[in-house]
């Protein structure tokens, strides 16, 4: 079988599940396993990825307003590779190809693959998606395994939390202008032990203003600018000058502000949000839970 991923959080499954050598194309940031990087990239930007996050965010409005699409698809090389299977999605098209790009590309095919779009939303989901790539691949009795090890792993962490204090928590997914980490992101929050003030479990992010924030009482902000690692999430915080309302926000003054490695453990919907769990729950309840991901994934603001 030969498989092609327009999506990072699938080519890591893939990888998970053992299928490396049967992925012949991916996206331009497919970046882990770090060997996944060497692939043929299918997908690039039309928005400058490294520019400042108000820009980046003018660039991507502009180009939904007009009906084109955020990326483009390499409608050459996706046929020459002649895949059997193409695992897309259909969740958010400011994070991967749109179906109508990749309808237009499989014009050119002679004989059609299989499309797998995922379209998840929480945890569970993922874990399914997990599944439903094993169903496709042959690989059911490891996609199993390895969904069932990461429900397992996020049970533990909630367990341990169970009976500590759950702190007021923002996760703050764009700096500029502010937006509200949605989807998997406050039920992440609550399993590591945490209230989100204004996360929407299963629902899409959303855009706030920082009178909302400052009304929040939050204890703990996450800086997790989606696609970021920790050391842009860092950068980009450095820039932003916060409104002085926010000063009465306890998360403010017991300097209790993270910026934490979202790319890997926040915005790819993959076997790493358990990790992102364990990560959450380390900065809320410090004692209880250790630390088991790299020191880089996070950093006291």
């Amino acid at each position: 079988m030969q498989i092609c991923s327009l999506l990072p959080s699938a080519t890591e499954i893939l990888y998970a599940l053992g299928l490396g050598d049967a992925v012949v194309g991916v996206t331009h940031e497919c970046d882990f396993p770090p060997e996944a990087a060497k692939k043929p990239p299918l997908i690039r930007p039309r928005v400058d990825p490294q520019a400042l996050p108000a820009v980046i965010d003018r660039q991507v409005t502009g180009l939904v307003s007009r009906g084109e699409s955020i990326y483009s698809v390499d409608a050459d090389l996706l046929a020459s590779l002649a895949p059997d299977l193409i695992i897309t999605q259909d969740l958010c098209h400011v994070c991967a190809a749109s179906p109508d790009d990749l309808a237009t590309a499989l014009t050119r095919f002679s004989k059609r693959p299989k499309i797998l779009s995922l379209t998840p939303c929480s945890l569970a989901d993922v874990w399914d998606d997990i599944r439903r790539i094993g169903e496709a691949t042959g690989r059911r009795r490891d996609a199993q395994g390895l969904a069932m090890c990461l429900e397992l792993k996020v049970a533990a962490i909630e367990m341990n939390v169970a009976n500590a204090r759950r702190p007021r928590v923002l996760c703050l997914e764009w700096m500029d202008p502010f937006y509200i980490g949605g989807h998997w992101v406050p039920e992440m929050v609550a399993k590591a032990g945490g209230e989100d003030v204004l996360g929407r479990a299963g629902e899409p992010s959303f855009r706030a203003t920082s009178e909302q924030i400052a009304n929040t009482d939050a204890e703990i902000i996450v800086v997790m600018p989606c696609g970021y690692s920790s050391g842009r999430a860092i950068a980009e915080f450095s820039f932003k000058e916060l409104p002085s309302s926010w000063d009465k926000l306890p998360a403010i003054r017991d300097r209790r502000v993270f910026a934490v490695d979202a790319n890997s453990y926040f915005s790819r919907p993959g076997p790493r949000l358990s990790d992102g769990v364990e990560l959450l729950a380390h900065l809320f309840h410090p004692d209880a839970v250790p630390l088991n991901v790299p020191g880089e994934a996070f950093q006291k603001l």
